[in-house]
């Protein structure tokens, strides 16, 4: 557990990055990778010379004789719920840094991003249930709240259940968002709540993934425990057949999230711990702009 003076100076030194990469990166990739997607309908206005054909109003245009195109007005703000993996795997990490650790600085660039752009951020901690909810509104303070929150939020379950967490935000939120899942995945049966909640909103999942879930380092017998369940066994790391099927049910579980958000017509990105997220998410944010 962190002490408060801790804390303090952790959400100081994430505000300081944080605010280094959203002016530096993402003021426009951001803006322009959402904020084109809430547009609403304003009026019809005749034709000029470097309208987007796309907006023609064809029916207009044929009733009165002369091209007439569509005007739209960007919906005002956005609302990014953060929905925060917390269970004891998020714990789990050998290079650089903890998944949970990688979970937090991607969380703290995606609040200070939001109220940079002046839209509303909130969350929802999870694990194999739901362990906070924080609802979005707008401004510094409270970004700084969230990011004291995903430093402090101690889980009660032990367990991941991203389903509980999409159903939860289902349920808290009216108005769409773009959601941003923060998780390792390393859960199964979250498909119907994942199409519920792609119909409505922007869905896009961040899955954090440390080298050791991928591969097992060649380091004979190993007392492994598994940080969910608690239960403790022996493996054989030396051998190639252990190796091997560890490696297969990493894959397995990575397909399986990859599927999952591809039929839901939402995004999955992957991050190792370690390695440059900002770069992921620059990528991913110009993408979007294509």
């Amino acid at each position: 557990m962190l002490t408060t003076a801790e804390i303090i100076k952790k959400v100081r030194e994430l505000e300081i990055k944080s605010k280094k990469l959203t002016t530096d990166l993402f003021t426009g990739e951001y803006h322009s990778a959402f904020k084109g997607k809430g547009m609403s309908f304003k009026e019809v206005r005749e034709y000029a010379a470097g309208d987007d054909t796309r907006f023609i109003d064809w029916n207009v245009s044929a009733r009165l004789g002369h091209p007439y195109s569509k005007v739209f007005e960007e919906e005002r703000e956005l609302t990014v719920m953060l929905l925060v993996d917390i269970s004891a795997s998020s714990l789990f990490g050998t290079v650089h840094a903890r998944k949970r650790d990688m979970i937090t600085e991607i969380g703290a660039v995606l609040s200070f991003s939001a109220v940079n752009n002046a839209d509303k951020i909130g969350a929802i901690f999870y694990s194999d249930k739901v362990e906070g909810y924080i609802p979005p509104k707008k401004g510094k303070q409270h970004a700084l709240y969230i990011v004291r929150q995903f430093l402090s939020k101690e889980p009660t379950g032990k367990g991941t259940e991203v389903s509980k967490a999409l159903r939860y935000f289902n349920n808290v939120t009216r108005q769409k968002s773009i959601a941003f899942v923060l998780s390792d995945f390393l859960d199964a049966n979250y498909e119907d709540a994942l199409r519920i909640s792609g119909k409505k909103h922007d869905v896009i999942g961040i899955k954090i993934y440390d080298k050791m879930d991928m591969e097992l380092p060649k380091a004979g017998l190993l007392q492994v425990q598994d940080a969910e369940t608690g239960t403790t066994k022996w493996i054989d790391s030396s051998n190639a057949f252990v190796r091997q099927s560890y490696q297969e049910e990493f894959f397995r579980i990575t397909r399986y999230s990859s599927q999952v958000f591809k039929k839901a017509g939402s995004d999955l990105l992957h991050v190792r711990t370690g390695d440059d997220y900002v770069r992921v998410l620059q990528r991913f944010f110009l993408s979007r702009n294509k």
